[in-house]
């Protein structure tokens, strides 16, 4: 009898052990899957304060890609094949301008305007041997100083090391070539890899309030650290920023920003080499003489942009005048005493207050577009500032002319926004919002302007955002389709000023991208990437005769 009840005491414990371990079990994985599931609903709050544990998982919920997701996969695979890596053992085996070889190809004494010019390029390393591969960063240009006229040339890559460089031969007189080697194809390929490798070249610091002390704290667009953070997120665009949070304040007392250099480098000692500056820009055709272009018969100019372009035209004077929708050309236009002429139609001169009378019109983005702004209150004396309580030079703006109803701001584009100045963060928005927040019509203009700011950073934030963009665009198009939409494009920059950050290399591609997106919608393009190629200016902010140029296109467009 007293082994019978020591059995039953054992096979109760028994039983408690299992039935314990069971409902263990079963807590465990119901917590696993409720941790799963509550991941993918985080992300729709916004201003949250976050402990980061793994702060390089990209903000993708726990579901299939979004058609956003899925298209900025898809870009981001064509860039990689049309940038793939390349060798590079010694900086001897790199592109060479002064080793390279370019000949024209049917040369003559004389040529007629109108006609093409077309060169052949070999280019071979520092060792004089052929290349036998392409994605040399050239930049081809045609000039004649004492005419003030210049024009970019076509570069066509047959990736096997030759190039074929065109020119169309604009206009009459003495005309110089050039064609420079920006990057070797090995510096491309460095470039390229070094871009989308980290988030952190650039430092960015937050001021938050609080009562009356104030605290900094680092922020950025991806933030490698375990500490509790504040997330500033659209969770429509799944766009996001993060600042690391300051003890004992919220996360909404962020007020004011600016950034820095940070010393990081995702290129090694040999990498860097290359963007020595006598590496870069580096002069091809330097042995070459100028050309003698004469006026010639007309009707060749007319046959050859036929041709070219497949447009027909008599006379240069018979041309279209420029309105929006016009196809684009390689190139688009020239300069020839210091005014842009575009290829395919004509520019008027439009006197700019009346053009402007009744119009709204929103500049939106950087700082190059905010010259438009600073020409616009420049030239009509009758625009008057409204006073928007906020300083520096990344202030919103507003400028109105009340007795002709012209009303004209400017507002930056949110993160990332590089400034060593401070500036506030307060009314700061993504542009979509602006967009979505523009009721639109035939009197409203809105110009967007993108790039220079995101060259620092990985080329899927880029994408992300002109994705976005593109949406908001859309939808503004649809509830108002005769809202006039302009994009402006990026200005070239200063060629030798820390390549890994803001080569031109960076803006190309982002010149092709925003082109691309944007193909499918009814909107203009300001071709300020040829434009400014074409002035020669190398300056991130050109001269106001340049400023001035791009906006007599926009004032075609609309008047």
């Amino acid at each position: 009898m007293k082994i019978s009840m020591i059995n039953y005491k054992l096979l109760l414990a028994l039983l408690f052990i299992l039935a314990s371990w069971i409902t263990f079990t079963v807590f465990w994985n119901s917590t696993k899957l409720w941790s799963a599931l509550n991941l993918s609903i985080s992300f729709h709050y916004w201003d949250n304060s976050t402990k980061s544990l793994f702060p390089k998982i990209p903000l993708i919920p726990l579901k299939s890609l979004t058609k956003t997701e899925l298209r900025i996969k898809e870009i981001m695979e064509k860039l990689d094949q049309q940038i793939p890596p390349r060798p590079f053992n010694h900086v001897k085996t790199t592109s060479s301008a002064t080793h390279s070889t370019a000949t024209i190809l049917n040369p003559r004494d004389t040529y007629c305007r109108g006609d093409q010019l077309d060169i052949l390029l070999e280019m071979r390393d520092h060792l004089g041997h052929r290349k036998q591969y392409g994605g040399d960063f050239l930049r081809a240009r045609m000039s004649s100083p004492a005419l003030m006229a210049g024009a970019s040339g076509k570069v066509t890559d047959f990736n096997n090391g030759t190039y074929l460089i065109s020119f169309t031969l604009f206009w009459e007189g003495l005309v110089s070539l050039s064609l420079l080697l920006i990057h070797s194809s090995e510096g491309v390929s460095a470039l390229w890899r070094a871009r989308n490798q980290g988030y952190d070249r650039i430092i960015f610091i937050g001021q938050f309030v609080n009562g009356t002390s104030q605290v900094h704290s680092e922020c950025g667009l991806i933030l490698n650290t375990s500490a509790e953070l504040c997330q500033y997120m659209d969770n429509r665009d799944q766009e996001a920023f993060y600042c690391m949070r300051p003890q004992h304040i919220p996360c909404a007392a962020l007020t004011h920003m600016y950034s820095k250099n940070k010393q990081v480098s995702y290129l090694s000692k040999q990498e860097k080499s290359l963007f020595e500056r006598s590496n870069v820009g580096v002069e091809i055709m330097e042995k070459f003489n100028t050309i003698s272009v004469s006026k010639c018969n007309i009707l060749s100019y007319s046959v050859h942009l036929a041709q070219d372009t497949n447009y027909l035209e008599e006379t240069v004077a018979m041309k279209e005048k420029c309105k929006p929708g016009m196809t684009a050309t390689i190139p688009s236009g020239y300069v020839w005493r210091n005014t842009w002429n575009p290829v395919s139609c004509s520019l008027a001169t439009v006197e700019m207050k009346e053009c402007l009378r009744g119009k709204f019109i929103y500049l939106m983005g950087d700082s190059t577009i905010r010259q438009w702004m600073e020409y616009f209150k420049a030239s009509i004396n009758t625009l008057k500032l409204v006073d928007l309580h906020e300083s520096g030079k990344l202030r919103h703006q507003l400028a109105v002319d009340l007795d002709r109803n012209i009303y004209i701001q400017w507002q930056k584009h949110c993160y990332p926004l590089i400034g060593s100045m401070t500036y506030s963060v307060k009314e700061i928005e993504y542009l979509t919002r602006a967009i979505d927040r523009t009721g639109g019509e035939k009197n409203t203009i809105v110009v967007i302007s993108l790039g220079q700011h995101f060259r620092p950073f990985p080329i899927d934030v880029f994408i992300r955002r002109a994705l976005n963009v593109h949406k908001a665009v859309q939808r503004l198009l649809l509830r108002s389709p005769d809202t006039t939409v302009i994009i402006k494009t990026e200005n070239i920059r200063e060629m030798y000023n820390d390549a890994e950050r803001f080569s031109d290399f960076h803006g190309y591609i982002q010149y092709l991208i925003i082109k691309d997106i944007f193909q499918d919608l009814s909107v203009s393009i300001v071709d300020a990437w040829d434009i400014t190629i074409a002035y020669g200016t190398n300056n991130v902010h050109p001269p106001q005769h340049v400023v001035r140029n791009q906006i007599n296109i926009l004032l075609n467009y609309i008047c």
